[in-house]
């Protein structure tokens, strides 16, 4: 028969259940995994209590830090002032700086919803249609590396996780291969590599003295890494900077990268977003590709078609011979298995039936040509009110000069945190506002922070 508890033992039971709930809350059977409570007779006839609290196996993992892009619009909700302005994310806003649904993505949508689709896995590779107008749309559909079967390539998770697969394939069978990243580039490119164990350096490209493109410094890193390197470029609106290389410039990092046999690796963002034309913004990978050359291009349909969460992009490697490209295919599903198994199919299908109908690709491109219209228009309100606004006769002309979603103000990063902290302007530390999240109506008062925060902060 189970003995009762003299009262103060009970007392001292009571007192330590107590002290359980205080430390982990919660009912009775709360906190059992990480707390013991233990009953100890001694010869006085008292209870000696003992709490054990055990360790988690995750103490060594500590905080990560908030992601330097991604983290500036959680700052941006924080905020309750009225004038408060998110240019840190890239992502298209309209006048009202409200998120835009494109209207053609409306119409495939409704078109997959009368259908009556189903939703079952796609293959490794993905949506065979979207491959071929994914492929079309880069290349140009006549172009002989299509016709050939000369082209590799696998629907990925947008822009982000094409490269990554390419970055997988690189380390496995490029091993001792190093890859050249602009200075500076966005902001995940390096996370990428890293994570794939892929070593990388920096060639030089952005002149803080000319706000602009350091060309002979770019070209002489370029000339001085190791034989058989992957270069990374960006195919058009150079993100952070918004600088591109002239034609000119594209024919001579050609000839360079063909000279030392690097390996191109494009990341085409922006296709149709930065000019408005498609054919101009893929104008660098084609030359690369009518030169001969094998090259990786990473391809993302988030900002060119408003695709943002469905995460569809696509890898093509473009080979030598058909045969080549049938091998490096199918390693490339390899790798992709054990990572995600196979794409998601409602991007890949809007993107196949707006870039499949005449119709609606029609519609598509005057919305693109909109869309970068648009941000034409605030880059020039915001110079001319950079210009009208600052009498101090500095320069702002690189403003102009400068394409695409992104400017590269030039400021630092004490006087980014003003721009931030005295202004509640929000952008990344390296100096670069999204023109994309700006109206016309914000022009003057983002030129008020800019002149302050360059002329009266260190």
């Amino acid at each position: 028969m189970a003995s009762a508890l003299s009262a103060p033992a009970a007392s001292a039971v009571a007192a330590a259940a107590a002290a359980r709930r205080k430390v982990f809350g919660g009912g009775r059977n709360d906190g059992r995994a990480g707390c013991r409570v233990g009953i100890a007779r001694k010869n006085t006839g008292h209870i000696a209590m003992a709490l054990t609290v055990h360790a988690s196996r995750f103490e060594g993992v500590s905080m990560a830090p908030p992601d330097p892009i991604l983290g500036v619009s959680e700052a941006f909700k924080a905020d309750t002032s009225d004038l408060k302005l998110n240019l840190g994310v890239g992502a298209y806003r309209t006048e009202e700086l409200q998120p835009a649904v494109l209207n053609v993505v409306k119409k495939a949508e409704k078109l997959m919803l009368e259908k009556g689709e189903n939703k079952e896995y796609l293959p490794i590779e993905g949506f065979a249609a979207f491959n071929k107008a994914t492929a079309d749309l880069l290349l140009g559909a006549d172009n002989p590396v299509i016709k050939q079967g000369r082209v590799a390539t696998l629907q990925s998770l947008s822009g982000t996780g094409s490269l990554r697969l390419a970055a997988a394939f690189i380390q496995r069978y490029f091993p001792d291969a190093k890859v050249l990243i602009s200075s500076p580039t966005w902001g995940n490119h390096k996370n990428i590599f890293n994570d794939a164990r892929v070593p990388w350096s920096e060639y030089r490209y952005y002149d803080p003295k000319t706000v602009g493109l350091d060309f002979e410094g770019m070209i002489a890193d370029i000339q001085a890494a190791p034989e058989g390197s992957f270069v990374l470029l960006h195919g058009c609106a150079h993100n952070p900077t918004g600088i591109d290389p002239t034609p000119q410039q594209w024919e001579k990092l050609a000839d360079l990268i063909e000279e030392k046999k690097h390996m191109p690796f494009f990341d085409v963002a922006y296709q149709g977003f930065a000019s408005g034309s498609l054919d101009e913004d893929a104008s660098s990978v084609r030359l690369f590709v009518k030169r001969g050359l094998e090259v990786f291009v990473a391809q993302s349909y988030s900002k060119n078609l408003g695709l943002y969460a469905e995460r569809i992009g696509a890898i093509n490697v473009i080979c030598t011979a058909p045969e080549v490209a049938d091998r490096v295919k199918s390693q490339l599903k390899r790798l992709a298995r054990p990572m995600y198994s196979n794409p998601p199919i409602h991007g890949a299908k809007i993107v196949a039936n707006v870039v499949g109908d005449p119709t609606m690709f029609g519609e598509w491109k005057e919305e693109m040509e909109q869309m970068a219209g648009r941000i034409k228009n605030v880059r020039q309100k915001l110079y001319d009110s950079l210009t009208a606004k600052d009498q101090s006769g500095k320069d702002w002309s690189f403003i102009l000069s400068q394409i695409g979603m992104f400017s590269f103000t030039g400021l630092n990063r004490t006087q980014s945190d003003n721009m931030t902290d005295k202004w509640h302007i929000y952008m990344t530390k390296d100096g670069r506002i999204s023109l994309a999240g700006l109206n016309l109506a914000k022009c003057e008062y983002l030129a008020d922070a800019i002149i302050d925060s360059f002329h009266n902060v260190n």
